[in-house]
């Protein structure tokens, strides 16, 4: 007679498996990002999840660019789960110039490559030596992340306005006491 096996993974990702059930008050862990749980929609194959770890897909566009439209094209026919990042601002122009060393659009990054330009022949060659499947494999009802700008828009702090201050009182001056540990000139933090 075949006996259950539980498994249990708890909150620092350490997988049990075990003949007796997790405890009542055993929290389970949280799912991790990039997994059906987290993402609300269905799981990718395990094939094209292990290649998806390996060489992640992240394609940089622009507003009206057609070959970015193009490009984007290929990636949700062949079915190739990817994150979008849109260039918009400045500060996204000089992230994308550091990232790729240069400014045209679109941009494929598959793993740590990066192919500059959209060519189908060249993006297709790429993706397949990846490990990427030639036809859609992706589960039904399977979306990727909506596009979002490269350099995370940040809300510009609103100044506090205060009433003028009365003269600072001048406090007597303390000699600075030696920083503890590695600083600027001394960087190993040796103390004498």
């Amino acid at each position: 007679m075949a006996q259950s096996v539980y498994r249990h993974v708890d909150k620092n990702g350490k997988v049990t498996f075990s003949d007796q059930p997790p405890a009542a008050n055993v929290q389970p862990a949280a799912p991790r990002a990039g997994t059906a749980a987290s993402t609300g929609g269905p799981a990718l194959p395990y094939e094209l999840r292990q290649v998806v770890q390996r060489y992640p897909v992240t394609i940089y566009t622009g507003d009206e660019c057609s070959p970015c439209s193009a490009g984007r094209s290929l990636l949700v026919t062949r079915g190739i789960p990817f994150e979008e990042r849109i260039i918009k601002s400045n500060e996204d122009v000089e992230a994308l110039q550091r990232l790729s060393g240069q400014t045209s659009l679109p941009v494929l990054s598959i793993g740590a490559q990066h192919l500059k330009g959209f060519s189908d022949p060249e993006w297709s060659q790429y993706l397949d030596a990846a490990g990427y499947p030639k036809s859609a494999q992706l589960p039904a009802g399977y979306r990727n992340p909506p596009a979002t700008p490269l350099v995370a828009v940040q809300a510009a702090p609103q100044a506090a306005v205060r009433p003028p201050a009365a003269a600072p009182a001048t406090a007597p001056q303390t000699p600075p006491t030696p920083a503890e540990g590695p600083t600027p000139s001394n960087p190993t933090g040796i103390k004498f």
